[in-house]
């Protein structure tokens, strides 16, 4: 028996919360650049990539630079999803621009994406806590985790792709035919 996964509103950032987010840590992207500092360009970078991919924040966090292919068609390879399954995943131009900005800003030879000062790549509750404070700075709910982001991408692509399941199933890396989607069709 498969179990349904039911989207609703309460499980995804609607465009205003979203466009608050990004007012946050583009905000503190341009703060960190002014002092020198990588911080605020990788959380920019890795909030913009959970809503800009839809990936799993254990993804996130084994994400390597290898895994990333930044040339006119931007993708990622998601190397050991859910179930041990290998996808690519594909990504627009800015989001492939604000990943190539972090790559510049940082000054690590780590093979992952996103590291921390102690550690050579993210932890996932390490992760959760970036998105946690810039979320708590916009002013959005505390019942919001970076898995908020990994929704409002599936929404967000379910719409944009006319509704295609396919698509939408390659992209997320799992089984939606057991999705229901209680989402407004139509613009916010």
């Amino acid at each position: 028996m498969s179990k349904t996964w039911i989207i609703t509103t309460e499980k995804y950032l609607n465009a205003t919360e979203i466009a608050k987010l990004r007012k946050v840590i583009e905000k503190a992207k341009l703060y960190a650049k002014s002092r020198g500092r990588q911080r605020g360009v990788r959380d920019h970078a890795i909030i913009e990539l959970a809503l800009g991919t839809g990936l799993r924040v254990s993804e996130i966090s084994e994400l390597k630079v290898e895994d990333l292919t930044l040339k006119r068609e931007a993708s990622l390879i998601v190397r050991n999803g859910k179930g041990g399954k290998m996808r690519e995943v594909r990504f627009s131009s800015r989001l492939k621009d604000i990943i190539k900005e972090h790559l510049d800003y940082r000054d690590s030879n780590s093979e992952y994406v996103f590291y921390t000062g102690h550690s050579d790549k993210m932890s996932v509750s390490a992760l959760q806590q970036v998105f946690k404070k810039y979320a708590r700075e916009a002013g959005l709910s505390e019942k919001y985790s970076i898995h908020a982001c990994r929704h409002s991408y599936a929404v967000s692509l379910f719409a944009a792709s006319g509704y295609n399941l396919k698509l939408l199933q390659r992209q997320m890396g799992q089984r939606v035919d057991n999705y229901e989607f209680c989402v407004p069709l139509g613009p916010e």
